[in-house]
């Protein structure tokens, strides 16, 4: 008889965890790691969109410097109204190399050139200034945008 209380007593100061304890342990940590997951989820989030501005601004760039390679007289009649779809835009204009890098895939972009009258200057006349805007989407929606005014 005495050495069924003595396993009676040791079974009651038994150190280490049940089962409840351990899950209960568990799921604590679960919340807290999912907890430090979420910062670094979203911090690349917010990295992959400046990414895609960074190339935007880069694509309008390129397109806005060829439109003010070509002669003042015709900049008008090439360029307003231009646009490139989506995978589609042009890289060296002289040869038609597209570009072919995957990250280049979602963006489209597109052109405008107006004629801008000044006050001073009689309508009937050839406007001295031409404002042209390039616009770069990423999936459809607008990234960047550039505009500039180009003058005789």
């Amino acid at each position: 008889m005495p050495e069924a209380k003595y396993r009676i007593r040791n079974a009651r100061y038994r150190k280490g965890f049940s089962l409840a304890e351990a899950m209960i342990a568990t799921v604590i940590l679960g919340f807290a790691a999912a907890g430090l997951v979420v910062p670094f989820t979203s911090g690349a989030a917010a990295r992959a969109y400046g990414d895609r501005q960074t190339l935007a601004a880069a694509v309008a760039t390129d397109l806005l410097e060829q439109i003010i390679a070509t002669p003042y007289d015709q900049v008008v009649a090439v360029w307003n109204g231009y646009s490139e779809p989506r995978g589609q835009m042009v890289m060296d204009f002289d040869t038609g190399r597209r570009y072919s890098d995957p990250a280049y895939a979602p963006f489209s972009r597109a052109a405008a050139a107006v004629y801008v009258y000044v006050a001073q200057q009689d309508a009937v006349a050839v406007p001295n200034f031409i404002a042209v805007t390039v616009t770069v989407s990423c999936n459809g929606r607008e990234v960047a945008s550039i505009t500039r005014l180009i003058s005789k």
